[in-house]
């Protein structure tokens, strides 16, 4: 259709020059020339998209946003975002199809939920390359110019755990805190990515202070900043003296904030409006994937079909700590568990570490290759712990661990 139209107007312009060469001559006494006017430059095609669920409101979606521009500024790509296209129609696909219209070489979209909908783009527009970030598709679709992307981010959960715990184990030893308190969690939704996060976050919390549990109570969507607040109060009002969140509001730390009660934020610093009660955050750091995925198309390469960062990687960060409310000895602390992370000493999901309905986890059947069924097919548990984004870069841990508690 696009060549159809490309010829009708070139046949257009062949009939208007002949049109204009009937004219009538200029006059004998015009002896000069009419000055030519400059062609105005041609604006410069995108060379990569980012398809947002929401916009820079949301901490989930800044932190791409962010990530996005700082990998296009260090390569000198013109990028170009799309923010608030919903993940449960069609305005995925269309803004995808949109990106690749405006010569976009490769496109990215922060939510799962567009996973399905790039998939179908990049069935039909197969010279583009396609990534949906924390999808779980990309193993099984067969589709070259197809991807999914994540990270490790257990174990950046993990260490702002840590974080929580050595300000806990503060508390108690001051007398604020009992040492079977109970810290709470404000939840998006019951997928193994949320499921994976807290429990990560718990365990380190845990490693430090060994008799706590935790109260996690769900949202029911990714962000709604007054639902979001009223689960922080709900848990706050039912004894939680510590509180953190999978959520993408600033709904949870403001709470925190009104009442006093720590926190520990996801995805970005909430410092400067949380001066009181902020620890510390974990986020994925976009920047490193993108750098490399854009690089891979300039170079006229493909790139992973499934792409895990890790701390290595620069992939899993930490943001600041505030130290004038973290626990004294909390940087030293990180830098020791981070080390051992590192090296593979220490592993998140040590079965040792916990038990399920009293018993030890000897055996965990993941849901790792998507297909219609989604059945699960591959033994998560070896070596003495539960291989998490090892088969596939989304998480799949889902088990409900003894000490936590969903409301």
């Amino acid at each position: 259709m696009k060549k159809i139209i490309a010829l009708l107007m070139t046949l257009a312009m062949i009939f208007a020059l002949a049109a204009c060469g009937q004219s009538a001559a200029p006059a004998a006494s015009s002896t000069e020339a009419a000055p030519a006017e400059e062609a105005a430059p041609a604006e410069e095609a995108p060379f990569a998209g980012l398809i947002c669920l929401h916009d820079e409101n949301s901490g989930y979606d800044a932190n791409f946003i962010n990530g996005f521009n700082a990998a296009c500024a260090a390569l000198g790509v013109k990028g170009v975002i799309m923010t608030n296209r919903d993940d449960s129609n069609t305005e995925g696909y269309d803004a995808a199809c949109e990106l690749a219209d405006a010569g976009c070489k490769v496109i990215f979209s922060d939510s799962y939920g567009h996973g399905t909908y790039l998939l179908q783009a990049a069935q039909e527009i197969p010279e583009v390359q396609f990534t949906s970030c924390t999808d779980d598709h990309a193993l099984t679709a067969g589709v070259e110019n197809f991807h999914n992307a994540f990270a490790t981010i257990f174990e950046g959960r993990y260490l702002a755990g840590v974080a929580a715990g050595m300000k806990l184990a503060e508390m108690i030893e001051a007398g604020e805190a009992a040492p079977d308190c109970k810290v709470g969690y404000v939840a998006a939704l019951p997928y193994s990515e949320v499921i994976s996060g807290y429990t990560s976050w718990f365990l380190g919390l845990r490693s430090v202070c060994p008799d706590v549990t935790m109260d996690v109570t769900y949202t029911g969507t990714w962000l709604d900043e007054t639902l979001e607040k009223e689960a922080a109060e709900k848990l706050i009002a039912g004894g939680c003296v510590l509180i953190s969140q999978h959520a993408d509001s600033m709904g949870a730390p403001n709470a925190c904030e009104a009442a006093g009660v720590p926190n520990v934020a996801y995805n970005g610093s909430t410092m400067a409006a949380c001066p009181n009660t902020y620890i510390t955050s974990s986020r994925i750091d976009w920047e490193p994937y993108f750098t490399y995925a854009i690089q891979a198309v300039m170079n006229g390469e493909n790139y992973d079909t499934d792409y895990i960062g890790t701390m290595e990687t620069g992939s899993v960060a930490l943001t600041e700590i505030n130290e004038n409310v973290a626990a004294a000895g909390t940087a030293e602390k990180l830098a020791e568990v981070e080390a051992a992370l590192k090296d593979g000493s220490l592993k998140v999901f040590d079965t040792s570490t916990f038990t399920v309905g009293g018993e030890t986890v000897t055996t965990a059947m993941a849901n790792v290759e998507w297909d219609e069924a989604y059945t699960p097919e591959t033994e998560a548990v070896a070596d003495g712990y539960y291989h998490e984004s090892e088969f596939r870069s989304a998480p799949y841990f889902d088990l409900i661990i003894d000490g936590i508690n969903v409301l």
